[in-house]
């Protein structure tokens, strides 16, 4: 087993998605770099990362994702003419967002074979240490950032970690869902995880929210390419292998913030709505507006 309290310094994005719901948006687009205000999807959740202390960002890309990998280059073009116009405001901000040199990497995920199986594409990147998982679909606005609460639960209790945030009881048909110990506590042991149960056989209303820390030992359980939910390889699989079998802890650390997927439509323009009501600079004029189209 691995040592339990390595830091966390990379993380994970799988953004190797086709975005069908979105098309004919997504056709020459990719979905992640659909933008929530004024930065892209993916922007927002390698900044959570960032104000987690992540020092190595590590995408999962497919066909037709390279303007994700130049999104986090440098532009010297760009650059250039923001300095000779004297936007020096503007500049400032794209070189403080720029990921440093060897900061980023990029792998492919050559078939859409699932969530588990993307991860493991990443597994000669990451190597032999624990990492992050965030799922760029899953927006996380709160007071805090999530991986940041969960790196610190981490500190505390090592192993493995999820977050979660309760949904509807006629709802956890739909998610990946977990049992705990102590529903009510903010970090809680593991006592169960199963992917879309049944309807009335959910063991709570808890459900994976796509931020994970898991310890290296995951990629030789995905090593096996085994098939599950949707005839994909699930990473709640060997998640499950990974605590049941090989007795690892896990612990889930509940989001008390609001989650949008920007996987959907709905969830995408809610998103859209409440990060520009929460910036002072277009929060007050845009209730104006939307007070008259509502």
């Amino acid at each position: 087993m691995s040592t339990q309290k390595k830091p966390i310094r990379k993380a994970v994005f799988p953004v190797a998605g086709l975005g069908t719901r979105f098309l004919p948006a997504t056709k020459a687009m990719p979905k992640e770099m659909l933008t929530v205000v004024d930065r892209p999807v993916i922007q927002h959740v390698v900044d959570e990362a960032r104000a987690a202390g992540i020092e190595h960002f590590i995408f999962v890309t497919g066909r037709n994702k390279g303007v994700i990998e130049d999104h986090f280059d440098s532009q010297y073009e760009l650059e250039h003419t923001l300095e000779t116009r004297g936007k020096a405001k503007e500049l400032a901000q794209l070189l403080r967002e720029l990921p440093g040199a060897g900061q980023t990497s990029f792998t492919r995920q050559q078939k859409p074979l699932g969530l588990g199986h993307a991860v493991w594409c990443a597994r000669e990147i990451v190597g032999n240490e624990p990492f992050a998982l965030l799922l760029p679909d899953m927006l996380h606005h709160g007071v805090k950032a999530c991986l940041a609460e969960m790196i610190e639960a981490y500190h505390e209790f090592g192993g493995n970690h999820i977050a979660v945030s309760p949904v509807p009881e006629d709802q956890t048909h739909q998610y990946g869902i977990v049992g705990v110990k102590d529903a009510k506590a903010k970090v809680s042991a593991l006592t169960a995880m199963v992917e879309k149960p049944p309807r009335g056989t959910a063991p709570s209303n808890l459900h994976i929210t796509g931020r994970y820390i898991l310890q290296p030992e995951i990629f030789g359980l995905l090593s096996a390419q085994e098939k599950g939910a949707g005839g994909e390889i699930q990473l709640t699989d060997s998640m499950v292998k990974l605590w049941a079998d090989i007795k690892q802890p896990f612990h889930t650390v509940r989001f008390d913030g609001q989650i949008y997927d920007c996987g959907s439509k709905i969830g995408f323009l809610a998103a859209n709505v409440a990060y520009a009501l929460a910036r002072p600079d277009l929060g007050p004029e845009l209730k104006v507006e939307l007070q008259k189209l509502l």
